[in-house]
């Protein structure tokens, strides 16, 4: 501080002496001296202005540094002014450090929360109330099936009613919405203020999967009960009617005359040992929809198990006068699968369309093979058959249910069971008269 009070002495101190001189000057008479004296004078005065606004320059500066975010500034060009200036100087220096730290810290903060919701498999995406996007993940683009979103209206082309359902959809609650993939999403809403605006962000989770678990596990639960039960009731009435048929044949029927009787009793007994077997038998069929055993998981060749399938039903299929052909949109791509497991459901279906041509004039059978997204491979067994009604249609994944007069009603059931162990799922789309086509969607290598 002294070097700074003595330079405004000094500045004083000259613009005195400059001041007295003009005024000599001009009161002797020389008007050109005293004109270079005056603006000598001016200069002086404006240089001690200068000099002594230079805090509040030093001031205004750091603010606009403040406020336009540039922390690159540095104050130090007047640290020989004195110790005052060098400790202002510091000062300014480690507030503005710290501002950038900050800085530093939040960007880091927000990349990190970024690459989270970029990462994440739950679907985000946040909107103002124009509809405007202003945050979008890749689940959300995947969930959703598209690849570009602007502004929420336009999921009208691909989900009609939802730019809807989630405009009015209300901060804190959840609605259940099924896209045209059949899939099965939660949206969950919250609404929040961000820089004096609204902001409606919501989270899309695909719980179909966990639905169909849910409905696998409560059939396979009920089968375990209804076998139990069932098969206790009927072990002891074979049991017993296999004593009675051994008193009927060696206790009575050799003692009595009415043979006519007796044999109607032994038919009846036979009929209804045959009855309770073929309902253990029958029960016994669903220990391997409650028992599967865990997929081996191994890569497979998409085409070279087609291939294998195909050639295994040829010589049924020409015998039963149906021409079949298989077309394979990808020849190298493999699958993480149980080969054993997606043979016997690939056998299932296409003897189901077999069965389903049964009275169809020229019989067709068509696999394909295609992808149906860069992450998922798509095979459709498709018939020319009568095709399913509507009602059958919503139940035919059913345990127990059948439509067919000679039929156990588990071979899709355990389709559906080993597709959905493979992560992946089985869908049918049919029409009264237009055929059928399953559709069996795995995820690729």
């Amino acid at each position: 501080m002294n070097r700074f009070s003595v330079n405004i002495f000094l500045r004083i101190l000259l613009l005195t002496t400059t001041i007295t001189a003009g005024i000599w000057l001009w009161y002797i008479g020389g008007i050109i001296p005293g004109m270079i004296i005056t603006i000598l004078t001016a200069v002086q005065v404006y240089g001690l202005y200068y000099y002594l606004n230079r805090v509040n320059r030093k001031l205004t500066l750091f603010l606009e540094s403040i406020r336009y975010e540039d922390f690159s500034i540095r104050f130090n060009a007047d640290n020989k002014l004195g110790r005052s200036f060098r400790a202002l100087n510091q000062q300014f220096n480690e507030v503005l450090d710290a501002f950038r730290q900050t800085r530093a810290e939040k960007e880091a903060n927000l990349k990190y929360i970024d690459t989270i919701v970029q990462h994440i498999s739950i679907g985000m995406l946040s909107f103002d109330a124009e509809g405007k996007i202003e945050l979008i993940n890749p689940s959300a683009f995947r969930l959703l099936n598209i690849y570009r979103l602007r502004n929420i209206s336009e999921l009208k082309a691909t989900h009609p009613d939802l730019p809807e359902l989630l405009l009015q959809l209300r901060s804190g609650h959840k609605i259940l919405y099924r896209t045209r993939q059949e899939q099965q999403l939660s949206i969950h809403a919250a609404t929040i203020r961000l820089q004096g605006r609204l902001v409606k962000l919501i989270s899309l989770q695909n719980i179909h999967t966990e639905l169909q678990e849910k409905e696998l596990e409560a059939w396979q639960n009920l089968t375990k009960i209804l076998r139990h039960e069932i098969m206790n009731s009927v072990t002891p009435i074979v049991s017993l009617i296999s004593t009675m048929q051994e008193i009927v044949e060696l206790d009575i029927a050799p003692h009595t005359q009415h043979t006519e009787a007796i044999g109607d009793l032994q038919e009846a007994l036979q009929t209804v040992e045959s009855r309770s077997k073929g309902i253990m038998n029958f029960v016994n069929a669903y220990r391997d929809y409650t028992t599967l055993p865990k997929p081996q998981f191994t890569n497979v060749n998409l085409k070279a198990l087609i291939t294998s399938v195909s050639n295994l039903l040829m010589p049924e299929l020409k015998q039963a006068g149906i021409h079949y052909q298989y077309n394979l949109e990808t020849d190298n791509v493999d699958i993480h699968a149980d080969i054993a497991q997606l043979q016997m459901v690939l056998i299932n279906l296409i003897k189901n369309a077999m069965d389903a041509l049964e009275h169809t004039a020229d019989p067709l059978i068509n696999v394909k093979a295609y992808m149906n997204t860069p992450q998922q491979v798509c095979i459709a067994i498709i018939d020319n058959g009568p095709g399913i009604d509507a009602d059958a249609l919503n139940k035919i994944f059913i345990p127990f249910y059948t439509t067919k007069k000679k039929g156990s009603g588990i071979g899709l059931s355990l389709s559906q069971q080993i597709i959905q162990s493979h992560g992946g799922q089985l869908r049918v789309n049919s029409s009264g008269g237009g055929g059928t086509t399953f559709h069996i969607v795995l995820g690729v290598v």
